[in-house]
C-alpha cells in the first residue's frame, strides 16, 4: 500500500479528509458517509468515493465510514503517527511568520532548524527554533536527517539554494518563492505563490460569483 500511486489530485485531498476526520472524532461522531464529508469539505461525494477506492474498501454500503477506523488509516497513510522534522531556509518575513506558526496544534509537523544568510540571525533562537548561518545548512540538514524544507529566501537565491538542498539530501521542497525549480527527479517540489493564488481568488469573484454577466 505505502508504493502504490495515486493521483496527484487525490493525494492533495487526504489532508482535508484527515483534518475533518479529526473534528468528528473530537465531536463523538461514530461513522459519516460520504455525502455528510462532501458537504462539509466542499469535494462532490463522487469523487471522495473514488478517492477512498484508491486504498481498497473503507466504508460499507449502506453504512458509511468509521470515524475512528477511516482515522486510524489515513493516520497512517500521512504518516501522522511520527514525529517528521522539517527545516526553513530563508528567516525573513514570511519565514518569521512559519516559525511563530511551527505547525505546533495542527500535525505532527515540526520546523526543528531554521537557516539564514544575515550575520544578525546567526547562531540565535527564534520561537524556540535554532537559526544556523546559511553556510552550515548543508552539514546540518545531513546531520539532522530532515528530508523536507520550507524555502522562503528571494527568488533570485532560489535555484542556487535548491541546488544546495538537493547536495544534502532533501527530498522535499515547499517553495514559496516565485521561481520554478529544477531539481532531480526523486526530489519533489509543492510550489505555493501567494500572488498567484490571490490573483486567481480575484479572477474567481469576478468572472463567477452569482452577479457576474454570462
Amino acid at each position: 500500500m505505502a508504493n502504490k500511486k495515486i493521483p496527484r489530485a487525490t493525494a492533495k485531498r487526504l489532508p482535508i479528509y484527515f483534518r475533518y476526520l479529526n473534528v468528528l472524532k473530537d465531536a463523538n461522531k461514530q461513522r459519516v458517509s460520504s455525502t455528510e464529508l462532501s458537504e462539509a469539505v466542499q469535494v462532490d461525494s463522487a469523487t471522495i468515493r473514488r478517492d477512498f477506492s484508491y486504498f481498497g474498501e473503507l466504508g460499507k454500503r449502506g453504512y458509511g465510514y468509521d470515524v475512528e477506523s477511516l482515522l486510524k488509516f489515513f493516520k497512517g497513510i500521512l504518516h501522522q503517527d511520527s514525529l517528521v522534522s522539517v527545516a526553513l531556509v530563508g528567516v525573513g518575513s514570511l519565514g518569521s511568520a512559519l516559525l511563530n506558526f511551527n505547525f505546533h496544534q495542527d500535525t505532527n509537523l515540526r520546523i526543528s532548524a531554521a537557516f539564514d544568510t544575515k550575520l544578525e540571525y546567526a547562531n540565535t533562537v527564534k520561537s524556540g527554533i535554532p537559526i544556523y548561518p546559511s553556510e552550515d545548512m548543508v552539514k546540518q540538514l545531513k546531520e539532522q536527517q530532515i528530508d523536507v524544507v520550507i524555502l522562503t529566501v528571494p527568488g533570485i537565491k532560489a535555484q542556487h539554494v535548491a541546488d544546495q538542498l538537493v547536495e544534502a539530501g532533501v527530498k522535499g521542497i515547499l517553495n514559496f518563492t516565485p521561481v520554478r525549480l529544477s531539481v532531480p527527479k526523486n526530489v519533489q517540489v509543492q510550489n505555493i505563490d501567494l500572488t498567484n493564488e490571490l490573483q486567481t481568488l480575484i479572477y474567481f469573484i469576478k468572472n463567477y460569483t452569482e452577479d457576474s454577466v454570462e
